[in-house]
């Protein structure tokens, strides 16, 4: 994946990600916004936050932030959700999520939902994510992360060589990229159909273990 394919796969997906990446996958999303303390003028950054399907799951009396990497995306949530009627929602901003434009110890949680698997460097993005939240804070990943056996995992690996074309990786490995987070993993959740994709769920504190037990990092 490089930002030049990311870009113009989803400014193709815009007009319609919604049907392709909309409500099959909102169980997901639900138990993400439900693991954040959402009490008054918290203050939360969405990774990805694309055309803003999860905005309506935040409660008005906090305040989101929302990025994106694609502007056709943006597009799309600011139309959909103007201040004028959303107030919770300060910004829709297009911005990399590997070099995020906030001082550190912004935001009460971070969570990016179905993004690790789509950006060039995850580590980079997680990084950056630990350093915007506030010490002690929650972060959360949501996403597809490759089978570790039986048909699933032949398949993965049949569409791996066009992720470019696709939008996302999909043989992205878990055990990896729990191995590259320095913050400490508090629990991992299946979601979405059967448990394909899972909610890791970080505490923003440095993580001596490096990454969680390995009975609870074995994906599907």
């Amino acid at each position: 994946m490089d930002k030049d394919s990311i870009l113009k796969t989803y400014g193709f997906y815009a007009p319609f990600y919604d049907v392709i990446f909309g409500s099959w996958v909102n169980h997901g999303r639900r138990k993400a916004i439900e693991k954040i303390d959402q009490k008054e003028g918290s203050r939360f950054l969405e990774i990805g936050v694309g055309t803003g399907y999860s905005i309506p799951l935040y409660r008005e009396h906090v305040h989101v932030t929302g990025i994106d990497i694609s502007p056709e995306m943006l597009m799309v949530a600011k139309k959909r959700f103007p201040r004028e009627k959303f107030p919770h929602v300060e910004s829709f901003l297009e911005m990399d999520a590997q070099e995020l434009d906030f001082p550190d110890n912004s935001f009460d949680a971070v969570i990016a939902m179905y993004v690790a698997s789509v950006v060039p460097d995850p580590m980079r993005m997680m990084q950056e994510m630990s350093r915007v939240c506030v010490p002690g804070g929650t972060v959360l990943v949501l996403n597809h992360f490759a089978s570790s056996k039986g048909i699933l995992k032949g398949v993965e690996k049949f569409f791996s060589p066009f992720s470019r074309r696709l939008g996302f990786k999909p043989d992205f490995s878990l055990p990896h990229f729990l191995e590259m987070t320095t913050i400490e993993v508090e629990d991992i959740l299946p979601v979405n159909l059967g448990g394909y994709w899972k909610l890791i769920q970080f505490r923003n504190e440095p993580n001596g273990s490096n990454g969680a037990p390995a009975s609870e990092a074995q994906p599907a």
